[in-house]
């Protein structure tokens, strides 16, 4: 018996050595350095404190030194998230991971986004090289530094990270300008829908989109909140400014918060990993935050030419297209050769009968791009906002503004076309020339706002151009639902705002949206006569239902499943058997657009359609979640399940390393705007001038190493609707290393 004992406790003993063991190897060996003193590439010495959070507060008596210090601590935390950013952008994730990411290598070589990087730093000036030089400088000093030790990601995978560059830190503002303007893919499937169903019902289903026409929805592409408000409604008497960024889940998550401060700058806010600088935050003197715009800067053209050889057909205005090749590495197989061709327009993207499919964008104009953030990181005042501002490139963004002073403000910023002809259709390569761009808006014509008398500013993703604006426009606006929610809160106030009131709107989950559409379905079942059936238990529902998109509600997920059907038959209607199709950006504002309207042609009785989406929603609703609606949970349709993009597919343990699936409350159309996929990246809420009253919160943490105590410490804070302090004028600092010039 003690025999079997000491071999049970023997067994044991070596099972927890044996963890502990690929815990160290795996994990504790990657964490960063937090403490002491270390030599690097630096003129004089940066002293970087982190407080109970992570978060790094850099001193340093030189810009370059700063920007160095960033990029060394975001290596630390962050190595494996930055190398898999510019994989994700330049085609060659299949080189660490294999065929299972070909086609998404293959789709960002199509698009040319390592070349554009390349193309935008080679037309950067001197100057505006200096920061992602000394950025890429500190990267690379963490990465020889510490050799064999990157984290798990790296071990597992088998490979080393390359040496950091700044064409790496323009591939990532690439990448998310990809993420936040990508909007051929709908206009692609636009022309499929118009080769074979009525024409005049597909346009209503992809609306020209100008002026406050319709504004239209935008169910599941990012979007943001950000207002200003006035001293006139604040505790302190100065201007409060709120963000919260929506972006896709992720672990870490997009954003990584820090502080520097050297010689004209002290700057504290969230910087996107790759990238120096911060981009939505505050300094001595202002804070900012942003909104995506949402103006149109895609547009694909038709041209007729022989994908074989390049040649053009007769009658084009050009004669062959620009041929380029490159290789696609693939681990454990041969390379794949690809071949893209290069027209007039842009990368051809598709091919369609006779012809194909050419990408004019924003972004392949190379002259365009700035690193504008770190002068705004340096701006003191809204002149200097606004300069810096005006040279950024894009995507189109909304820029909130406040400032010591008591001022607020606003700008929509980015290059927008202009557009002299726009129908909506796929434009014609040589058709006259009336769809091809004549420049960019100029920036004193974009929307813009300086202290508006009510006291407010609100941008929520919705139109900002007024019916009368002189340029053509067209873009993938969001409906009112947030943007007046947000306002209608901020009215509601009982007493003067602080940073803890902005942020329980941040947190509001109401949906005029699908409280409309349940209000549709009431009214059509009343004009019905409906007073009975298996119908009425759900329709009373509806009946007084506040709108509020709780998890722990069956409401929330009824009138999601009506929406749903709803939009399929109206795709029906207009393309037979094609409703699966229309999931694109604008359906939600276009299915409210039909009940509103009710126009002839497209249903004999509107009621009718209301009804039998109800019916087949309950039926869909029942098989997945019961028989009882009432019984149903919204929570179990909406809910976050963020993965680890490594460890994540490993059996039984893979799970440790994510979060969830958890109930989410919200929705697309809610202030806090949810869906399984994304959500609110950061909430920031800023008190202008009493910096330390402000608050902070991102998704996860702020190291991507799992062994690390900021791994996912925000995580309860930010699913509960909490935050905390940003940390600016006094630094609770819970250790501190200082780097060191070489003697």
């Amino acid at each position: 018996m003690r025999r079997l004992l000491f071999v049970v406790n023997f067994v044991i003993a070596l099972l927890v050595l044996t963890a502990a063991g690929v815990f160290y190897w795996y994990f504790y060996r990657a964490l960063p350095e937090l403490s002491g003193t270390i030599t690097a590439s630096v003129s004089q010495p940066v002293t970087i404190r982190r407080d109970a959070l992570g978060v790094p507060h850099i001193q340093a008596k030189s810009l370059e030194d700063a920007w160095f210090a960033q990029g060394y601590v975001i290596a630390a935390d962050r190595m494996w998230q930055m190398d898999a950013f510019r994989r994700l952008a330049a085609g060659d994730l299949s080189e660490i991971i294999g065929a299972k990411t070909l086609e998404i290598d293959r789709d960002a070589r199509r698009l040319r986004l390592r070349r554009t990087a390349e193309s935008i730093y080679a037309s950067l000036s001197p100057e505006e090289r200096v920061p992602f030089a000394a950025y890429a400088r500190g990267v690379n000093a963490w990465i020889t530094t510490h050799r064999g030790r990157y984290g798990f990601e790296f071990s597992v995978l088998g490979y080393d990270p390359r040496p950091w560059s700044a064409v790496d830190s323009i591939l990532a503002g690439v990448q998310m300008f990809r993420t936040l303007a990508g909007d051929w893919k709908s206009k692609k499937t636009k022309a499929q829908m118009l080769s074979s169903g009525e024409a005049d019902k597909v346009r209503y289903l992809f609306p020209t989109r100008t002026g406050f026409e319709l504004a239209p929805g935008d169910d599941m592409r990012p979007g943001s909140n950000a207002w200003a408000v006035a001293g006139s409604h604040t505790a302190d008497g100065k201007p409060l400014v709120s963000n919260d960024m929506h972006l896709d889940f992720g672990l870490p998550g997009i954003w990584y918060q820090v502080h520097l401060e050297a010689p004209g700058l002290n700057v504290s806010g969230v910087t996107l990993p790759g990238t120096p600088g911060i981009i939505a935050g505050h300094n001595d003197r202002i804070a900012w935050g942003m909104t995506n715009l949402g103006f149109d800067v895609q547009d694909l053209y038709v041209e007729k030419f022989d994908v074989r050889s390049g040649q053009y057909l007769a009658g084009s205005q050009v004669t062959r297209a620009r041929e380029e090749r490159e290789l696609i590495r693939i681990k454990g197989l041969i390379p794949e050769d690809q071949q893209h061709w290069i027209t007039r327009h842009g990368p051809v993207v598709d091919e369609v009968n006779g012809g194909v499919l050419a990408l004019k964008w924003t972004l392949y104009d190379p002259s365009l791009f700035h690193n504008v953030f770190i002068e705004v990181n340096q701006a003191r005042n809204w002149n200097e906002f606004q300069t810096a501002i005006s040279r950024f490139g894009g995507p189109g963004q909304n820029f909130v503004y406040g400032d010591v002073d008591g001022n607020i403000g606003y700008h929509a910023a980015g290059k927008l076309p202009i557009r002299k002809s726009y129908v909506g259709d796929l434009p014609v390569e040589g058709a006259s020339g009336q769809y091809e761009w004549e420049g960019y808006i100029p920036f004193d014509e974009l929307p813009h706002a300086w202290n508006p008398p009510g006291g407010y500013i609100v941008t929520a993703n919705q139109n900002p151009f007024p019916t009368d604006y002189p340029y053509n426009v067209s873009g993938n606006f969001a409906t009112h639902y947030r943007s007046r929610q947000i306002l209608d809160l901020l009215h509601a106030a009982t007493q003067k705002l602080k940073p803890e009131d902005t942020l329980r709107i941040q947190k509001d989950v109401y949906s005029g949206f699908n409280r409309f559409i349940g209000r549709q379905v009431v009214a059509a079942w009343d004009k019905r006569g409906g007073k009975s059936g298996p119908l009425a238990g759900t329709v009373d529902l509806l009946r007084n239902w506040d709108g509020q998109m709780d998890k722990d509600h069956p409401q929330p997920l009824l009138t999601t499943l009506i929406f749903q059907h709803l939009r399929k038959a109206i795709a029906d209607r207009a393309v037979p058997n094609a409703g699966g199709q229309y999931e694109t950006q604008m359906s939600s504002a276009v299915v409210e657009r039909v009940l509103r309207e009710r126009p002839e042609g497209w249903f004999g009785d509107y009621n009718e359609l209301l009804l039998r989406s109800l019916a087949e929603a309950v039926e869909e609703g029942q098989r997945l979640f019961g028989s009882d609606p009432k019984g149903w949970r919204w929570g179990r349709y909406l809910f976050a399940e963020i993965a680890h993009p490594i460890a994540g597919g490993i059996p039984r343990i893979g799970k440790y390393f994510g979060i969830g699936p958890v109930p989410m409350s919200g929705s697309a159309t809610s202030v806090k705007q949810t869906s399984r996929r994304m959500g609110p990246s950061e909430r920031m809420n800023v008190s202008v001038g009493a910096w330390d009253k402000s608050l902070m919160n991102i998704v996860t943490g702020e190291s991507g190493h799992f062994g690390s105590a900021h791994y996912r410490d925000q995580w309860d804070a930010y699913y509960n609707g909490t935050s905390f302090p940003m940390q600016f004028s006094t630094v609770d600092a819970k250790s501190t290393l200082t780097l060191n010039p070489a003697r």
